[in-house]
């Protein structure tokens, strides 16, 4: 599962680096793209053979090096060939599984369970109590639960016969995640306190239990 949930991380992070690159912010795009190749590609680069993922460690370089140089063009290219070995992966860890859904949906709470902790080192403390001071940790936060929160809906109708109180429980604490969550840009104050992000958080971990 270790593989898959860093697979997730990479898929969350990209995500947000997308939506930076579309409002032309490529600076700060550069910065998310960056964090799987410096905090994540180590970590796995061992494994990929065994998933029959091939290497991408420097499409994520080009990728990184195009969004500097805000190149559009090089960009969509790098971004192309990143996201192919990435389906590469999710493709082997599908073969591998006897219950595909009910294995998604365990990653997905892995990556959820990842964000509260990212939006706490977003927020002040002391004169900046309540305040977003770093910017990148609300986005981290914003762009795995938008990952988790995609793996979800992608093995929902597999779900819906279960339970189907549980099901509406857990897009319930999605769609409150995601309201809090707003848009790509950090807003000056915390939307949201970190107790109360946890809470959610916890929420929707006991409808997946529900739902498995």
């Amino acid at each position: 599962m270790e593989f898959a949930r860093f697979i997730a991380l990479i898929r969350g992070h990209l995500l947000t680096g997308d939506e930076l690159v579309g409002q032309r912010d490529w600076d700060l795009a550069s910065r998310h793209f960056g964090y799987p190749r410096e905090e994540i590609y180590g970590i796995i680069r061992e494994q990929l053979r065994a998933y029959r993922t091939p290497a991408f460690d420097g499409d994520l370089k080009a990728l990184v090096r195009a969004v500097k140089e805000h190149n559009a063009k090089q960009y969509a290219k790098a971004r192309a060939k990143v996201a192919a070995a990435l389906d590469a992966a999710d493709a082997d860890l599908k073969l591998r599984q006897p219950n595909w859904p009910r294995f998604t949906l365990a990653v997905a709470m892995q990556v959820l369970k990842t964000a509260p902790d990212e939006y706490d080192d977003a927020v002040g403390t002391g004169r900046n109590a309540g305040r977003i001071v770093h910017s990148i940790g609300y986005q981290t936060a914003r762009g795995f639960i938008l990952q988790a929160n995609r793996m979800v809906e992608s093995v929902a109708g597999d779900f819906a016969g279960n339970n189907a109180a549980a099901l509406a429980d857990l897009r319930a604490g999605f769609a409150e995640l995601k309201q809090t969550f707003t848009g790509v840009n950090a807003p000056k104050q915390a939307p949201i306190g970190y107790p109360a992000a946890l809470e959610i958080v916890a929420r929707i971990e006991k409808a997946v239990g529900k739902l498995t």
